[in-house]
């Protein structure tokens, strides 16, 4: 059995849509129970991280209160070294939407993802479409066929991603342009996957979508 932690749900991001998604993607696992999932909240992440779960899931942005004067951020220096000690000792982690946003570019959560989110237009039809990951071993990067597509009208985002040190394997396009969807690498003996979509309960509860969450949380978890 694997144990997967999840850490989801923010100012912008009920964690009720985000964990219904979550669910349905996983429940085939979970159902045989080759996976025992849980739910933790960032207060108590790093005490968690010392349990050794196989994988984390954060569905989160650092943004605790991004609509005040006064913004505060939750994840401070000792949480992040925790997240990364994790990680580079064999962990994995699994940063879905909101957990690519707000963290700072220079930080080292940013530097282990080796992207992160940057902006989002309106929500409109957003086209995302797995592609051919290039020239690195199957270990590296998430197995993912190529040319699996899927449609919603959604949040584009947009991000940077350092191409160069991680493994693309989905692009995304609206009227507004093109991004990259997804990327996973390998971080120390750890495993990081990173993935854009979504935002709505409609698009969370795409089935393609939902077998691409599923294809990285097990990568993640080593279970592929």
């Amino acid at each position: 059995m694997r144990t997967i932690l999840a850490v989801i749900g923010d100012y912008y991001h009920p964690a009720e849509a985000i964990a219904e998604g979550l669910q349905q993607s996983l429940a085939p696992f979970m159902e045989s129970g080759d996976i025992e999932l849980s739910y933790t909240t960032v207060k108590y992440l790093a005490e968690e991280l010392a349990a050794k779960p196989d994988a984390v899931i954060l569905y989160k942005d650092n943004n605790i209160n991004p609509a005040d004067e006064q913004v505060q951020q939750w994840l401070g220096d000792e949480t992040e070294q925790a997240i990364l000690r994790y990680v580079r000792a064999g962990g994995g982690w699994f940063a879905w939407h909101s957990g690519l946003a707000s963290y700072p570019a220079e930080g080292g959560y940013a530097q282990m993802t080796r992207g992160y989110f940057q902006h989002h237009p309106e929500q409109k039809l957003v086209r995302s479409i797995t592609v051919e990951p290039a020239g690195r071993s199957g270990e590296e990067h998430v197995n993912i066929a190529a040319d699996q597509a899927f449609e919603t009208v959604d949040e584009h985002y947009f991000v940077h991603c350092d191409e160069a040190s991680t493994t693309v394997f989905m692009r995304t396009y609206s009227e507004d342009g093109q991004s990259i969807g997804g990327w996973s690498h390998a971080y120390g003996e750890g495993r990081v996957c990173c993935l854009t979509p979504a935002h709505n309960r409609e698009s969370l509860l795409h089935p393609v979508l939902g077998e691409l969450v599923n294809a990285c949380v097990q990568w993640c978890a080593r279970m592929a």
